[in-house]
C-alpha cells in the first residue's frame, strides 16, 4: 500500500528581473512604476511534473545538487507549500524535519514553545506532558528549557526542534539534512533514533548529499534534476548515474574554462597556471631539439578526460617530435598539488629505461593505473631531457586536471585501506 502518491505535481513560482526593483515605495511611486516593478516577467517551475508512489515502510532518499527541487518536493509532500498542479496524497501523521523550531516564538520559553510546537504537529496537550520530560531530556535542554528561546544557540534551537519532531511518532518522517548543523554529540543520537523508525518500518523520505550513507541505507533513491525526477530505482545505480551526470557538467565546465593555447602545448613560453595560488606558473623552456607538441590526459578507456576520481586510472600521453636523430633523452613527469607539493615524479631514466634512438615523431605515454589522489585540483608538468638534465623542452604547470571524491579524508593520497576492530571494541558503520 503506498504511503505517499505525488500525481503530476509541479510547483512554479514567479521571477522578477533585477531591472524592475525599486528602493523605496515612495520612489516607485512618483517614478510611476510600481506596478511595472510588481509584474513577473517569468515563471520558474522548483518542480516539474513529477509523479511518483511510495510504498509504506520504504526509506527513499532524494539526492541532486543544490536547486535541483529536492527541498521544495519535500515542503509539498509535509503540506508546507502547495503544488500549482497536481495532487499529493499521504497515508498517515507526517513529521518533518524541515524548517526545525519554524513556529517557535523567540519571546517565550522553550517549555511553552514544546507546547505550541507539539499541537501545530497534531498532539494532544495530554499526550504532549506525557511526552515533555523526554523531549527535554532528548535536546539536552534541562537547565534551560524555562528560558526564552531568543536565549538560545542555533544548536540548542535545533536540538529542540528535532526532539519535538522525533518524539511525534508519525507515519511519514520527512528530513531534509537539518543534521549539517548538529553537534557531535547530538547527531549520533538523531541516527540512532531515525535507525529505530527505519526497524518499525515507518516510512521515511531524506534529502542528502551524503551518497555513501544513501546508497547504503535508502530501498529507493530518487534523482532530481531541474525540478524533474529523472531516475528512480536502484540506490547505487541511481546514485552511480548521478555521479557520472555530475562528472560530465565537470568536465563540460574544465573544458570551457580552460587556458586552450597552454594545453596544446602551443602556449607562449611563461603565463599564469590556471588556478593556481602557489606562485608556480606555467612557463616552457628549451630550445626543443626534441618537442612537446601536445599532452592530452585520457581515462584508462581511452577517452579524452580531465576529471577523475581517486579509484580511476590516468593515461598521460604526449606527442613529441625530434628535430635531428637523438640517442640520450629522457621523458618525464611530475604531479603537483595546489600547494606546490609534488605528489609524484618519475622518469624513463630512473625507472632505467635506455634511450637507444628517436627520430621524427611519435607519441609516449605513461599509464597510471590508479590515481589514489584526494580531492582538488592538480598541476602536471611534463618534460623531454638528456640523462643529465639538459632541457629539451620542459612544460611547467602547464597541464591540469581534477579529482573528485566522494571521501572526505585529507592530504595528498588515498591509500587503499580498511579499519578492523576488535571484539571489544564496538564502531558503528557510517551511516544510519
Amino acid at each position: 500500500m503506498a504511503a505517499i502518491v505525488l500525481d503530476r505535481v509541479s510547483r512554479r513560482y514567479q521571477k522578477y528581473a533585477s531591472r524592475h526593483r525599486f528602493q523605496t515605495f515612495k520612489s516607485a511611486v512618483v517614478k510611476g512604476d510600481l506596478f511595472g516593478s510588481l509584474k513577473a516577467e517569468e515563471m520558474v517551475a522548483a518542480v516539474d511534473d513529477v509523479s511518483l508512489s511510495i510504498e509504506k515502510g520504504t526509506t527513499l532518499g532524494l539526492i541532486g545538487s543544490n536547486g535541483s527541487g529536492k527541498s521544495t518536493l519535500l515542503k509539498l509532500i509535509a503540506g508546507i507549500a502547495k503544488p500549482t498542479s497536481g495532487t499529493v496524497s499521504v497515508e498517515g501523521k507526517i513529521s518533518a524535519l524541515i524548517e526545525l523550531g519554524a513556529g517557535f516564538h523567540p519571546e517565550i520559553s522553550g517549555r511553552e514553545n514544546v507546547f505550541i510546537n507539539g499541537i501545530m504537529l497534531g498532539l494532544s496537550k495530554k499526550e504532549i506532558a506525557a511526552k515533555f520530560d523526554e523531549i527535554v531530556r532528548f535536546a539536552g535542554l534541562v537547565e534551560f528549557i524555562d528560558a526564552p528561546v531568543k536565549t538560545y544557540s542555533s544548536g540548542m534551537f535545533m536540538r529542540l526542534g528535532f526532539s519535538i519532531a522525533i518524539n511525534v511518532n508519525p507515519d511519514v518522517l520527512l528530513v531534509d539534512e537539518v543534521l549539517a548543523v548538529g553537534d557531535a554529540a547530538f547527531i549520533p543520537k538523531c541516527l540512532d533514533r531515525i535507525d529505530d523508525f527505519r526497524r518499525r518500518k515507518k516510512t521515511i523520505l531524506f534529502v542528502s548529499h551524503d551518497l555513501g550513507m544513501v546508497a547504503k541505507i535508502c530501498d529507493q533513491v530518487a534523482w532530481m534534476k531541474d525540478g524533474r525526477l529523472r531516475l528512480l530505482g536502484d540506490p547505487q545505480e541511481v546514485v552511480d548515474a548521478y555521479l557520472q551526470d555530475v562528472a560530465e557538467k565537470q568536465e563540460s565546465d574544465y573544458r570551457a574554462g580552460r587556458d586552450e593555447p597552454a594545453e596544446t602545448g602551443a602556449a607562449t613560453d611563461e603565463a599564469p597556471a590556471p588556478g593556481g595560488d602557489d606562485g608556480r606558473r606555467a612557463r616552457r623552456w628549451g630550445k626543443r631539439e626534441i618537442e612537446i607538441r601536445k599532452v592530452v590526459l585520457r581515462g584508462l578507456d581511452g577517452a579524452e578526460k580531465h576529471v577523475f576520481s581517486p579509484e580511476e586510472g590516468m593515461l598521460i600521453e604526449l606527442d613529441v617530435a625530434a628535430k635531428e636523430p637523438q640517442k640520450d633523452f629522457v621523458f618525464g613527469i611530475g604531479v603537483f598539488n595546489s600547494l606546490g607539493t609534488l605528489c609524484y615524479g618519475t622518469n624513463t631514466d630512473l625507472e632505467e629505461h635506455e634511450p637507444e634512438a628517436i627520430e621524427g615523431g611519435g607519441k609516449v605515454v605513461c599509464r597510471i593505473d590508479r590515481l589514489g589522489l584526494v580531492n582538488g585540483t592538480y598541476y602536471l608538468d611534463v618534460a623531454a631531457h638528456k640523462r643529465d638534465g639538459y632541457p629539451f623542452d620542459y612544460h611547467r604547470s602547464m597541464h591540469t586536471f581534477l579529482v573528485s571524491s566522494l571521501y572526505k579524508d585529507e592530504g595528498i593520497i588515498r591509500f587503499p585501506h580498511k579499519w578492523e576492530f576488535g571484539p571489544h571494541i564496538r564502531i558503528k558503520p557510517v551511516g544510519l
